[in-house]
């Protein structure tokens, strides 16, 4: 009887332990708090009010909820230190899902949900996107609103990084995204 009572406060201490080991594991690394540890996604309405104060260019990340490479993006290339600080100084970051139900009434225009396809489309991805309704895919446009460049598909940090400066550095003003590419 010894044995057994033994045998069972024993495991109930090796439990005990091992709970606590994994409580204390993750709390020494808690979710970073400050603002430079992750891209400060706004809203379609947050960006257009932030850019009245601060001029930036717009850096648009059209998603769907079913997309496999757009959660791909948001775990790897959207986590990247360099991408992160550089979308962050450079741009008004914008999270779209481009299947939201939500209105959203821009200069005059109300931009609605139509249903269609998988699971429908809101007519400003529709019309940022030039209809070519892939996931993930990014537009940039500039303060004034005025498209820049729409990039489909999922991008490693290093070739979104190289795309951030074209843009950012105002480098398709005087050559093109493929020019460029060719050049870095």
């Amino acid at each position: 009887m010894k044995k057994i009572t033994f045998l069972v406060l024993s495991l109930a201490a090796v439990v005990v332990v091992a709970i606590a080991a994994k409580n204390i594991k993750s709390n020494s690394n808690p979710a970073p708090s400050n603002g430079d540890s992750a891209i400060q996604w706004l809203s379609w309405d947050e960006a257009v009010k932030a850019n009245e104060t601060v001029k930036k260019k717009f850096f648009i990340d059209f998603y769907t909820d079913w997309c496999g490479w757009c959660k791909r993006m948001d775990k790897t290339t959207f986590t990247d230190p360099a991408v992160v600080k550089y979308i962050n100084e450079n741009f008004h970051p914008i999270k779209f899902n481009a299947e939201q139900k939500e209105d959203i009434v821009f200069q005059g225009r109300t931009f609605k949900w139509r249903a269609g396809g998988r699971n429908g489309v809101h007519t400003l991805a529709y019309e940022l996107l030039n209809g070519r309704l892939g996931y993930p895919s990014y537009v940039y446009l500039t303060p004034d609103f005025e498209r820049i460049l729409i990039s489909p598909g999922y991008k490693p940090a290093p070739d979104l990084i190289k795309e951030l400066e074209f843009v950012a550095g105002d480098h398709y003003e005087t050559t093109s995204w493929d020019d460029y590419k060719k050049s870095k």
